[in-house]
């Protein structure tokens, strides 16, 4: 059913996106020559020559959006998602379309094209193009979510969901549920041979009856699918609900209980027709490492050019207030558990752990000199590690890189707590963001960080950099 769901709405998207971006390039060029609101100085070209670029058009666009991402329909996605979403795949689209076009003028027109500025798209055309399309696709996803959520709101179109197992995983089925209304589901209860029918049920959801009473449940609620959250030990049970629920017409699906094992994003695999279970699969791989790493190198670079005088100030205090060299360097785990050196500008007195050993870092810690608070205080202490980035040790964003012996510690005692290494560590990452850094819980910031890796994309790159600097500058405690 979700598959099938996502698949008609990724379609009603797509096809959207299709008719708007013609209408977009249509418009963009309405507005930059017809319109006269925009000077133009070297003539008209024949509306005839952007009216051949539309199918090109139709296709790029929608073709942007899916290497972004933008079709990936998750849970949660917030209104925020979508607009990063939105802005990032139509500025694809038109770096994509700006030098196709280039290209083709140069190397497939005839020169009598040429001439003419034949598939030569004015930038103008191309920039008004950039605005409309955002504003056009982000304006057409919230007319689909509001219309969808004044449907479930209604009662209308909702799929009654009936669960077999009022355990832990048929607790997180309904969790998932619950928390994916826009789905258009509704969960009616239980049905369980394990607790009694005094059994309070969770989240006001009831236990409406026994295993074997599935056929009455489902005509009596009008059941549309059977979601099986059956222990292992009821694999007897489990086959005789697929009997039943096939012989009254019910959609089942099963979900294996994997999932206290599942910490990351699960994908099937096949093995010469055999079916595996990869339980911790990373999107970040293939083509979206690729653009991420060519995302650090450009903006890495960037930073080191435009903050070389804050840098050298910086230095300079450093060196003048405290003995001692400039930089700090330090043993820290990455991607695949591998150690890095890091480099920070120096904080603290030299050797300040000479006698005490690695100890955890606090906000009050006397070990710090006073230039040192004050670049902690405003991180200026990381600008080093954006050499650790361009050099490919660490990424922009990423779970903060802890040191090895902590590291040890911490996996003996924090479940799941090194498959944060599955990604290279980040100078600002989603935990940081959300306010789990320095000394606060660990635990939070496992499960932060472990939500970023699951749904990694390029769009949360952007915005977690964006809240860096928005939280940096105007919430620094």
């Amino acid at each position: 059913m979700v598959r099938r769901y996502n698949r008609l709405l990724v379609a009603v998207y797509v096809v959207g996106d299709v008719v708007l971006a013609m209408g977009a390039f249509v418009l963009a060029y309405g507005i930059r020559f017809p319109s006269g609101l925009i000077p133009v100085f070297r003539g008209y070209p024949p509306f005839e020559q952007y009216l051949s670029l539309l199918p090109f058009v139709a296709i790029v666009t929608p073709l942007a959006f899916w290497v972004q991402g933008v079709y990936r329909l998750r849970r949660g996605r917030s209104r925020v998602d979508d607009f990063f979403g939105v802005v990032v795949g139509s500025v694809l689209a038109v770096v994509f379309g700006f030098f196709s076009t280039l290209y083709v003028q140069a190397y497939w027109a005839s020169a009598e094209a040429r001439a003419r500025g034949a598939y030569e798209v004015s930038q103008i055309v191309w920039g008004l193009f950039l605005v409309l399309t955002v504003v056009f696709a982000y304006a057409s996803r919230e007319a689909v979510r509001e219309l969808l959520e004044r449907r479930w709101r209604a009662g209308i179109g909702l799929k009654r969901i009936l669960i077999a197992g009022s355990g832990d995983l048929g607790r997180m089925v309904a969790d998932r549920m619950l928390q994916h209304r826009e789905l258009g589901y509704q969960v009616v209860g239980f049905i369980d041979d394990r607790a009694g029918r005094d059994h309070i049920g969770y989240r006001g959801l009831s236990l409406l009856g026994t295993l074997s009473e599935v056929a009455e449940i489902a005509h009596r609620e009008h059941i549309d699918h059977l979601y099986v959250a059956l222990p292992p030990s009821e694999h007897a049970k489990v086959l005789e609900l697929m009997e039943v629920a096939s012989r009254e017409c019910l959609d089942v699906k099963v979900v294996p209980d994997l999932l206290q094992f599942i910490a990351l994003r699960a994908r099937l695999e096949d093995l010469e027709g055999l079916p595996i279970i990869n339980v911790n699969d990373v999107p970040l791989q293939g083509f979206g490492a690729w653009v991420k790493r060519g995302l650090d190198v450009i903006l890495s670079t960037s930073a080191m050019v435009i903050l070389t005088v804050p840098a050298l100030i910086i230095a300079l205090l450093v060196k003048k207030t405290s003995s001692g060299p400039v930089f700090y360097k330090q043993d820290r785990m990455g991607l695949d558990g591998k150690a890095f050196t890091v480099y920070k500008f120096r904080s603290m007195y030299h050797d300040a752990e000479e006698t005490t050993g690695p100890i955890w870092a606090r906000d009050d810690d006397p070990r710090t000199t006073p230039v040192g608070r004050w670049l902690r205080k405003l991180d200026l202490d990381e600008l080093p590690q954006f050499w650790n980035v361009l050099k490919g040790d660490m990424s922009i964003v990423g779970p903060r890189p802890e040191r090895p012996f902590f590291v040890e510690q911490f996996k003996h005692r924090v479940p799941q707590y090194m498959l944060r290494h599955k990604v290279k560590a980040g100078i600002t990452g989603w935990a940081q963001v959300n306010g789990w850094r320095g000394n606060t819980s660990l635990e939070k910031r496992i499960e932060y960080d472990l939500y970023y890796i699951e749904n990694w994309s390029v769009t949360l790159d952007l915005k977690i950099m964006w809240l860096t600097l928005v939280r940096g500058l105007f919430q620094r405690a």
